[in-house]
C-alpha cells in the first residue's frame, strides 16, 4: 500500500470502512478493518490526516487514533451528505468522509478529553433522573386531584405534603390509592437521593478546576452550567473567537437571504440543546432578579442595555442575548485565564 496522506473511516458497530488517497488525491486504501484491529493498523501507519463522523464512539475511536500519532477530525453527518457521489453504504460514506475531511473551509466538531466526556456523561445521567422525577411529581399532584386533593405547583410542596396526605384516615383516598401514593413517593425519594449524589459529584470537580471557579463568578452561573461549559468551552483553540463558540451552541439567529433581502429568524439551535438550555435559564435568572435592582451585572452585561433591550424585543428575545454574551465571555475567559470584572 502507498502512503495515505488522507483517510476516511466509516464507523460501526464491528466493522469500519477505510477510504485513503495520497498527496495527489489518488485512492491507495479500501479496506474493511474489524473492531479489534483498529488500533493496530493505525499504530502501524504513518502519522496521516484521519476523518470520521461525529456520531455515537467517535470520541473514543479519536482518541485511540490521536494515541497513535495521527491527526483526526470529526465531521458533522449533514456535511458530508453532499460529497456521497452514489448510492449509500459504507464504502461510499468512507470516501465521502475522505472527501470532506480535504476541503479547506470544512467545520469540524471539537474533540474532547477523557475528563471532558466523562463530566459531560454525569450531566446526561442526571437529566435522565430528573426526567422521571418531574414525571412521578406531576403524577401524584394529578392522582392527588382526582381525588379532590389539590397540591400548589412546586415539588417541594408535593414532598412535604403527600406523606401527611397517604397518612391521614379522613380525607377520603381508598387503600390501593393510598398504597400507589405511598409508592410514587418512595419513587420520588430515591430519584432525589440519585440525583444529590450526582450534584455531589459535579460540586468535586466545580472544586478542582479552576475555570469553573472563575465561570461561577459571572452572574447566574453556578456549578451545572460551570462544569458543563467546562467540557464545550474547554477546548478554547477550537473557536477562533467567542462569537463562533455561541453560534456552535446555536444562541445566533439562523438566516433566510436571498436577492438582497435579508431576513433573521429564530435561533439555529445547533449544537447541545442541553448547554444552551441552561445558559438561557441562567439569563432569565439575571433578568428576573434585575428587575428588583439586586443581580450584580459586569461589563458586557449592563442593567440598561438589557432594559432597553427587553422594551423594544421583549423578554425572551432579551434572554438568549443575554446567554450569547454569557457563551462569549466564558469562552474569552479560557484562553486568557481572566476573572469576571464587575462593573463599579
Amino acid at each position: 500500500m502507498k502512503t495515505a496522506s488522507i483517510i476516511g473511516i466509516d464507523l460501526a458497530k464491528n466493522t469500519f470502512q477505510l477510504h485513503g488517497v495520497d498527496a495527489e488525491g489518488r485512492v491507495v486504501l479500501r479496506r474493511m478493518l474489524r473492531r479489534d484491529q483498529i488500533a493496530t493498523f493505525f499504530a502501524n501507519l504513518p502519522s496521516c490526516l484521519v476523518g470520521m463522523e461525529a456520531c455515537a464512539s467517535s470520541a473514543y475511536w479519536g482518541r485511540v487514533i490521536e494515541e497513535c500519532g495521527h491527526t483526526v477530525r470529526r465531521i458533522h453527518a449533514k456535511f458530508i451528505k453532499p460529497y456521497l457521489m452514489a448510492d449509500k453504504n459504507n464504502a461510499n460514506d468512507a470516501a465521502a468522509i475522505c472527501e470532506a475531511v480535504s476541503r479547506p473551509h470544512m467545520r469540524f466538531v471539537p474533540s474532547r478529553t477523557q475528563e471532558q466526556s466523562d463530566i459531560q456523561a454525569i450531566h446526561r445521567v442526571r437529566r435522565c433522573l430528573v426526567q422521571p422525577r418531574t414525571a412521578a411529581i406531576n403524577q401524584a399532584r394529578g392522582l392527588l386531584a382526582e381525588n379532590g386533593i389539590v397540591i400548589k405547583q412546586g415539588a417541594c410542596h408535593v414532598r412535604s405534603q403527600l406523606p401527611a396526605i397517604v397518612n391521614n384516615p379522613d380525607n377520603g383516598l381508598s387503600v390501593p390509592m393510598r398504597r400507589l401514593l405511598a409508592s410514587i413517593y418512595e419513587n420520588i425519594t430515591f430519584l432525589d437521593s440519585r440525583i444529590i449524589e450526582h450534584d455531589k459529584a459535579l460540586h468535586e470537580i466545580a472544586k478542582a478546576h479552576e475555570a469553573c471557579k472563575r465561570f461561577m463568578k459571572v452572574p447566574g452561573i453556578g456549578v451545572l452550567t460551570a462544569t458543563i461549559l467546562l467540557t464545550m468551552a474547554g477546548s478554547a483553540a477550537d473557536f477562533k473567537n467567542g462569537r463562533e463558540f455561541a453560534a456552535y451552541l446555536g444562541l445566533v439567529p439562523r438566516q433566510y437571504s436571498t436577492g438582497g433581502k435579508h431576513r433573521l429568524l429564530g435561533i439555529t439551535k445547533r449544537g447541545d440543546g442541553y448547554a444552551r438550555t441552561l445558559l438561557i435559564h441562567v439569563a432569565r435568572a439575571v433578568l428576573r432578579t434585575m428587575k428588583i435592582g439586586r443581580a450584580p451585572l459586569g461589563d458586557g452585561m449592563r442593567a440598561d442595555w438589557l432594559a432597553r433591550l427587553m422594551d423594544r424585543r421583549g423578554y425572551n428575545r432579551a434572554s438568549v442575548a443575554l446567554a450569547n454574551k454569557m457563551a462569549r465571555t466564558a469562552w474569552r475567559m479560557i484562553p486568557q485565564g481572566t476573572e469576571y470584572q464587575m462593573v463599579a
